[in-house]
């Protein structure tokens, strides 16, 4: 059954329907569900399909290297052998493989039939030396697109790669694709609808804080056990000893880049910092010199929906801030990463503990984060062009410093500071939090137009309660609203 992906799949079939060849690139981080979509949209219409190979562990190594390119001509030459072609010669070269999947496609079916070839994982046919982007664009410029019945459907984990060397290509694809689709992870409803198709019983609350864990993975999200408890599915998910995904960041990585070491280190240093960091902070906490090369990892785990970069707020230098939005990242690096001490966490009994709690009140800013959109329908400011930042301002001897969780900058002249709280009840405001709203107010009509407003906002989960301060705020937004469309 497929969850959401209504878009998606309504254009698959309108491309399937089309009298034109198609060459569609598909992409998003790894378990999101990709391949699932296309078997389930094309179940009984792909007439040719083939996957790559993951890459060994120790697959930079010169020795491996040079197995690379012959193991995975072997397997595309097992894929076409299996579907029907008739050779008995593995190819030695990609320029060959792909002539053999030419002379299949001829010889099994007809000119007026559509024909569709899905090739997947394709990032990892693209081996050292193997020149396999010059056997695609040869299969694709020189046969494939001439062929108005023909739909080719390439596939990849590493958006980084897509994007650079399909849709973004300079070279003999430049153009070519017909269409791009992003696969992006679940939304909060998303997950508890595919959650309910499982037979998983939560409230929201428990659904936002399985989506504070796992991000809208469906593949993560399938490991949740019906007859557990929240904190009993955490337990067996990520810290027993069998756990499927307490090693899932470590495979991650390696499977999304050819060297994952630096990668990481930069998204480790991106989530020392709520708030995010800049270049030159990157740079200083890695040791890592600026250069390109950083350039184009910070835009891979941006493609990937790692981190997002946004413009710091109320600074004339505008830098631009790094800020880590993955969960499922999050919370590894919270509680997985490095210390043995983690492996033996029982989490029944620390979940109330600060360290939980101060977890889960970031963790919540990410959630938000992820649903900006839902936020705007929430404030019924959709079609209002805005930008998103969060807000610090340091101290200094004559004034106290500050934070603010959320800052939404409308086109129309109004400001809303959002205060951003994960509670297990109704919020409430007290004096102390009046002056300290207040104080935020004073410090950010500084660093704004005189002619905007600001609307103080707070996103929390079930609501204000009614206080002598509970008019503080001009808009309230609940997690229910967060589970909109």
């Amino acid at each position: 059954m497929l969850i959401g992906r209504e878009k998606e799949i309504k254009k698959l079939n309108e491309l399937y329907h089309s009298e034109d060849a198609e060459l569609i690139a598909l992409y998003g981080r790894r378990r999101v569900g990709k391949t699932y979509l296309i078997d389930e949209v094309f179940r009984d219409r792909l007439n040719f399909r083939h996957a790559g190979l993951s890459p060994p562990i120790d697959s930079e190594k010169e020795n491996v290297k040079a197995h690379l390119m012959k193991d995975q001509l072997t397997h595309f030459f097992r894929s076409l052998t299996m579907q029907g072609y008739k050779g008995k010669k593995t190819p030695e070269s990609w320029l060959e493989a792909f002539y053999m999947l030419e002379d299949l496609l001829v010889e099994k079916y007809k000119d007026n039939e559509r024909i569709v070839v899905f090739l997947d994982e394709m990032q990892w046919l693209d081996t050292p030396k193997a020149k396999f982007m010059t056997g695609f664009e040869a299969f694709w410029n020189g046969w494939a697109c001439h062929r108005k019945n023909l739909m080719v459907i390439v596939c990849g984990s590493s958006s980084s790669w897509i994007l650079t060397n399909i849709i973004n290509n300079h070279g003999g694809l430049y153009g070519r694709v017909t269409f791009e689709i992003k696969l992006k992870p679940f939304t909060l409803r998303e997950c508890e609808q595919f959650l309910t198709s499982k037979e998983i019983c939560m409230s929201r609350y428990d659904v936002i804080q399985a989506y504070m864990m796992v991000g809208g993975i469906p593949y993560y999200l399938r490991y949740f056990n019906k007859r557990l408890s929240l904190a009993q599915n955490i337990n067996e998910i990520f810290f027993a000893d069998e756990a499927p995904l307490k090693d899932e960041f470590n495979r991650m990585f390696a499977s999304l880049f050819k060297n994952a070491e630096p990668i990481k280190q930069i998204i480790k240093a991106i989530a020392s910092k709520n708030k995010g960091i800049t270049r030159k902070e990157l740079s200083e906490i890695t040791g890592v010199t600026d250069s390109g090369e950083v350039s184009r990892q910070l835009n891979a785990l941006i493609a990937g929906d790692f981190i997002i970069k946004y413009k710091s707020f109320g600074d004339n230098k505008r830098d631009e801030i790094y800020k880590l939005v993955d969960p499922f990242s999050y919370f590894y690096l919270t509680f997985l990463d490095k210390s043995s001490d983690n492996r033996n966490i029982d989490w029944i009994n620390i979940e109330d503990s600060s360290r939980v709690l101060s977890w889960k009140g970031y963790a919540f800013e990410n959630v938000c984060w992820n649903h900006i959109h839902q936020i705007k329908m929430a404030l019924q400011i959709g079609g209002v062009s805005t930008t998103e930042a969060l807000w610090s301002k340091r101290g200094d001897e004559n004034t106290r410093g500050t934070q603010i969780d959320l800052i939404i900058v409308r086109k129309d002249n109004v400001v809303h500071m959002c205060e951003i709280k994960f509670y297990n009840e109704e919020f409430e405001v007290d004096k102390d939090y009046h002056l300290i709203l207040e104080r935020r107010k004073k410090i950010l009509r500084e660093q704004i137009p005189k002619r905007a407003t600001i609307h103080n906002t707070l996103i929390t989960t079930y609501g204000l309660r009614k206080t002598n301060y509970f008019g503080d705020f001009v808009h309230v937004v609940t997690i229910d609203q967060l589970f909109e469309n």
